[in-house]
């Protein structure tokens, strides 16, 4: 004789086997360490667990680095990135190195890391973020760790760079180049991700209908400030369920199909 379960214990099971089927959302690139979020962060982050969300922290420097250590150990759903944007590239390059060292078993990857012409004014800082950059790229290998590569104005140049590097763990944040240039990142392995401006600019979407649907992934890069439908409000990331829903628009799918490719690309490139 079968054991009789009540309606309450039913009700329980069936919301565990819904929780462990449903998919998992993930920010591919948000600052969540940023001090725009500290008022509501733990608004945030409890927020992310209601919506089984997991968000790749990135940070800007050393001190922001420390901030995102803390901030993970609040919170399982926080992936934490560690490094030096290239805005930073002058912020010492070797305390960098130390805290990387120190907390790599700690670490789900590398960033933001990168080149950026528009915070250079002399050739020494074009060296410079050129050396920093290599430097965690080479940090990254050593730890088997996948990298967050910020590339405005400058994807030749980290082609280049990353020819020497492994690219199968690496996302191109923001992507933002050429038909041409996007193909050469699928030819290399990139990753690359799509933010919220995706929704209204015509140029994002047909470079996401070109992408590799195995090397997609989507991101709010927070605490940026949208416009059109955003208003110019900071990013937040419980945007990304609405640029999953357009990239499902873009590609013909349905969102639940668009959300499962999603994670499966997010494990992919984190290597989990």
């Amino acid at each position: 004789m079968s054991e009789k379960i009540s309606p309450r214990n039913r009700f329980i099971q069936t919301i565990l086997t819904i929780d462990k089927e449903m998919t998992w959302y993930f920010d591919s690139h948000i600052h969540l360490s940023d001090p725009n979020y500290s008022s509501d962060i733990e608004f945030i982050l409890k927020g992310m667990e209601y919506m089984k969300m997991k968000a790749c922290c990135v940070s800007m420097d050393v001190k922001n680095s420390l901030d995102t250590l803390n901030l993970a150990k609040k919170s399982n759903h926080v992936l934490p990135f560690i490094g030096i944007h290239p805005e930073c590239a002058n912020d010492g390059i070797e305390k960098m190195i130390n805290l990387i060292d120190k907390h790599h078993v700690n670490l789900n990857g590398i960033g933001e890391i990168g080149l950026d012409p528009t915070y250079t004014k002399t050739p020494e800082d074009t060296k410079s973020q050129i050396h920093v950059f290599e430097t965690l790229l080479s940090l990254a290998e050593k730890f088997d760790k996948p990298v967050s590569i910020h590339s405005r104005k400058s994807l030749d140049d980290v082609f280049e760079i990353m020819t020497s590097y492994e690219t199968k763990h690496a996302l191109l944040h923001w992507f933002d180049g050429s038909k041409k240039q996007l193909q050469k990142a699928m030819d290399m392995g990139f990753f690359v991700s799509y933010g919220p401006v995706t929704i209204y600019a015509n140029d994002k979407q047909t470079l996401l209908s070109k992408t590799d649907e195995s090397k997609i992934l989507v991101e709010t890069d927070g605490p940026v400030h949208f416009s059109r439908c955003f208003e110019m409000k900071s990013a937040q990331i419980s945007f990304i369920p609405s640029v999953i829903f357009c990239a499902s628009k873009i590609l013909g799918k349905t969102f639940d199909d668009m959300s499962s490719i999603l994670e499966k690309n997010s494990i992919s490139f984190l290597g989990i």
